[in-house]
């Protein structure tokens, strides 16, 4: 379950790094950081169908290969974002400080009746937002929710190159199973606690208030950015009119 603790510190964190002027944050998402104590991850709806293909677009022409098992055109991309079910199916996204979607999962229930207890699960990681721990993140977020759901066995089929999605089904207990160029990895959930309930209810809650700060905070630089812009102006617009 999450602490307190924990939740208190993330929040006094992320109220700091909005806090601070977009010049002090040039390049952050290039240069190596720490795991945050708690990243902000927030369920994604129909509104959001856009974002989703704007991040899926963005990956870069491997990353799409690993994500999809096939190099899939931008107009497969966009089939499959105009496809999900967000009545049926769980989206799960991480937002930066500019409201990119630089990680997001899929969980997809089974639409099999003779398997109504299982789940499966995809993830995908722009590239600058790598090393932080991201894909494993989504990864405990899905698995919490899906044993809310009464999901009792998650699979994870990915390509066998694909070690870094495999990396994270075997450090959570995981079997994995190669066959030539696929795996298959299958991860039984224990039933849903008292716990995971109420975890799961504070990290919606902890993530809701993270992106609308995060959404105030990017109205607010963007208003100032624009006012500075207009002093600029007028400024130059004297210095060349002075005699």
């Amino acid at each position: 379950m999450v602490q307190p603790k924990a939740l208190i510190q993330a929040s006094l964190e992320g109220g700091r790094d909005l806090l601070r002027p977009p010049a002090e944050r040039t390049g952050d998402e290039a240069a190596p950081q720490r795991a945050p104590v708690m990243v902000p991850i927030r369920s994604l709806g129909p509104s959001h169908r856009e974002r989703i293909a704007g991040h899926l677009l963005a990956l870069e022409d491997h990353d799409r290969y690993l994500r999809f098992g096939y190099a899939a055109s931008d107009e497969q991309v966009r089939r499959y974002v105009d496809s999900l079910d967000f009545e049926r199916d769980d989206i799960f996204g991480i937002y930066n400080r500019r409201l990119e979607l630089i990680a997001m999962a899929h969980l997809a229930f089974s639409v099999d009746p003779s398997c109504a207890s299982c789940s499966e699960f995809g993830v995908s990681v722009l590239r600058h937002a790598r090393g932080r721990g991201y894909g494993a993140r989504l990864f405990e977020r899905a698995v919490m929710h899906a044993r809310n759901e009464g999901v009792t066995m998650m699979f994870i089929h990915a390509l066998s190159e694909n070690t870094a999605m495999l990396k994270i089904a075997r450090n959570a207990g995981a079997v994995v199973e190669r066959d030539g160029s696929e795996s298959e990895a299958y991860l039984k959930l224990p039933a849903a606690t008292l716990d995971s309930r109420v975890s799961e209810m504070v990290e919606d809650q902890f993530a809701e208030v993270d992106y609308r700060l995060k959404v105030q905070a990017k109205q607010f630089w963007d208003f100032l950015s624009g006012v500075q812009e207009v002093r600029r102006g007028v400024r130059d617009a004297r210095q060349k009119s002075a005699p």
